[in-house]
């Protein structure tokens, strides 16, 4: 994440159907069908979920590469929950497996590293959001 992306939402007439675009892919967002949606893309909560576990995935392949480290692969997985500690909060849950000839120290020193990757570090500080309408 060494530059600011731009990035563009535009919904239609489709119902809640949204077309992304970051100036050289486009992609699908929308909602399931019960909850009025095409069931076309996935939802927006399944998109940051997706942003984080690419970011993990790529940096942990890059830093192994780097260190020359036997990874082959990574598979990850992550939840989205509320978590009731007084006061409501979420919880995205992570679990990474690690595919190669990797010892017990290189696995610790890579589940480090995956608290690293940018997203994780966005999502995991306090983060501001400002809104304009602009005509």
């Amino acid at each position: 994440m060494s530059e600011a992306k731009l990035i563009s939402a535009t919904s239609g007439n489709t119902p809640y159907q949204v077309l992304l675009n970051d100036g050289l892919h486009q992609w699908l967002a929308d909602e399931p069908a019960p909850l009025g949606g095409g069931d076309n893309g996935p939802n927006p909560i399944s998109l940051v979920l997706s942003g984080l576990g690419a970011c993990t995935a790529i940096t942990l392949c890059m830093y192994a590469k780097r260190k020359a480290w036997p990874l082959e692969g990574v598979h990850i997985t992550l939840s989205l929950s509320a978590v009731n500690t007084g006061e409501t909060s979420n919880q995205i849950t992570r679990h990474i497996s690690f595919k190669g000839p990797l010892d017990d120290e290189m696995r610790s020193r890579l589940l480090q590293v995956a608290a690293a990757c940018p997203v994780h570090k966005l999502l995991s500080n306090p983060i501001q959001i400002h809104t304009e309408a602009i005509h």
